[in-house]
């Protein structure tokens, strides 16, 4: 079966090695982008580098408890808007309503049937999806989420679809820094084989597109000697 096109980013975070290969390979075949992690020590490193769309979390991890986990993400400002989905064999009443009301986004116990699931997880991304139709704007620009369209000033900027990308992935962040190998990793994706002077590249031709004075950009930000950040 070939994969659709890539689609959001998926943290799986559960520490049984078959659960964890069956859905990183039904997840990419979904087209998602799949990050995986044993433990909640690895879970929180990944969702902090690579902010992902969706935390599938286990509850019961080898260091500790995934609902820690939980705790941390809601509690972290570039963070607490991630969707969490919990994936676990503590299915008592308690234990659910205990997940929801620390902020998990659903609650689904083990055994689970895997089109009950991807339908679950889509319909948390279908919501993420209509928060982000709305435009976004920075200074004389405005992204249309929707048509997929950015104007300046009211006209029609072209763009590469790899630039549009990378212009909305730091559009939805304000203020965070990413490194370049932050965003070759969640723009280009984990397989691509480039280096950290792509993104320097298309950070340049966005500036030249976007930026009143490309030399000193207002919006494109460089951080030096980490990386780069949307100032709006």
């Amino acid at each position: 079966m070939t994969p659709k096109p890539s689609r959001e980013t998926i943290l799986v975070v559960e520490d049984d090695p078959s659960i964890l290969e069956g859905l990183e390979l039904n997840l990419r075949l979904e087209g998602y982008r799949v990050l995986c992690a044993g433990d909640a020590g690895t879970g929180l490193s990944l969702a902090r580098e690579r902010a992902p769309d969706l935390v599938l979390l286990d509850l019961m991890l080898p260091d500790g408890s995934g609902l820690d986990l939980l705790r941390t993400l809601r509690r972290d400002p570039d963070l607490d808007r991630t969707r969490v989905l919990i994936v676990s064999a503590l299915g008592l009443e308690g234990d659910k309503v205990r997940g929801l009301r620390l902020g998990a986004d659903d609650y689904i116990t083990k055994p689970f049937g895997l089109a009950e699931l991807l339908a679950r997880i889509d319909a948390a991304l279908r919501r993420e999806r209509s928060e982000r139709q709305s435009a976004v704007r920075f200074g004389e620009v405005e992204i249309d989420a929707v048509g997929m369209e950015v104007r300046r000033d009211g006209d029609l900027v072209k763009l590469t679809p790899r630039e549009y990308e990378l212009l909305i992935f730091l559009a939805r962040r304000p203020d965070r820094v990413f490194s370049r190998e932050q965003l070759l990793q969640s723009v280009w994706g984990p397989d691509y084989d480039g280096t950290a002077r792509t993104v320097d590249n298309f950070i340049s031709s966005l500036r030249a597109k976007l930026e009143p004075d490309p030399a000193r950009p207002r919006h494109l930000v460089t951080v030096h000697g980490v990386g780069y950040r949307m100032s709006v």
